[in-house]
């Protein structure tokens, strides 16, 4: 896979689709790496031109010592664009990548045509800020694996789980191949997000997407909020889905971006 190494740490990326379409560029969240949009490629690849992106310290990207900020991160996904030459896009982000979605149109709003935050929070409040001290705590402790089960079942029911086992160690192996650094480094930059009171200067078409089953990573009532105070935003939740709602149900989810990409 290619990586982009000036001006700061490698960044590993992938890219699909015909060569003059419209970029979308994909920003995973916290142990998440590029693999987990490639559900989206197959419905998405015909007509657009995708970037995969891989966040510092995850994946194939290098890390840097913890703390990470969003400045750091926007500034990475900045990199890359200017990089390969992009001058403007489409950017879906889930979890932590919803996050820096939202950061990075507030930062380079004449480079995002549009944007899909995905199950994210852009304010901390008390019952999501408090399961991660326990995380920084295990994984000092004991490493990546102590926390890799314990990440994977809160993104998915356990139906989802039970049923799907093949894909479920793939999401393990996912988890695994982020960085300690890179980990502690992106909890942190969470646990710094306060972007709730800028909504309102977003003027880009913004669709935000909840699980339908996801009541703490960003549920549908959060997401519905911040939709509403953007300008040109909406609201949609994926049926029968968790916190990482592309991969549980992959075919609404890519039904709805082939929908709303259309528009533009």
């Amino acid at each position: 896979m290619p990586r982009f190494d000036a001006n700061g740490p490698s960044l590993n990326y992938v890219i699909d689709g015909p060569d003059r379409a419209p970029w979308v560029t994909f920003i995973t969240g916290i142990t998440n790496d590029t693999s987990m949009w490639d559900d989206q490629v197959t419905s998405l690849s015909k007509d657009f031109r995708l970037l995969r992106l891989d966040t510092r310290g995850h994946g194939g990207s290098g890390a840097t010592p913890p703390p990470y900020t969003f400045d750091q991160l926007t500034t990475d996904v900045i990199r890359v664009w200017d990089f390969l030459g992009i001058k403007q896009s489409h950017v879906v982000g889930i979890g932590l990548g919803g996050m820096t979605t939202v950061a990075l149109a507030l930062k380079a709003p004449r480079r995002v045509s549009a944007i899909v935050p995905t199950a994210c929070r852009v304010k901390l409040v008390p019952e999501y800020q408090k399961i991660w001290p326990p995380m920084l705590k295990k994984s000092s402790e004991s490493g990546i694996e102590a926390i890799a089960s314990i990440t994977a079942d809160r993104w998915f029911p356990e139906n989802f789980r039970a049923l799907n086992p093949a894909k479920m160690q793939k999401i393990l192996d996912m988890i695994r191949r982020t960085s300690i650094d890179g980990y502690h480094g992106c909890i942190t930059a969470l646990l710094s997000v306060n972007l709730y009171t800028h909504l309102p200067e977003l003027r880009m078409p913004a669709l935000f997407i909840s699980g339908e089953l996801d009541h703490l990573g960003g549920p549908a009532n959060v997401m519905q909020d911040m939709a509403r105070k953007v300008q040109n935003g909406q609201h949609l939740s994926i049926p029968k889905a968790g916190h990482i709602c592309n991969i549980a149900n992959p075919t609404a989810y890519n039904e709805v971006l082939a929908n709303f990409f259309e528009n533009f």
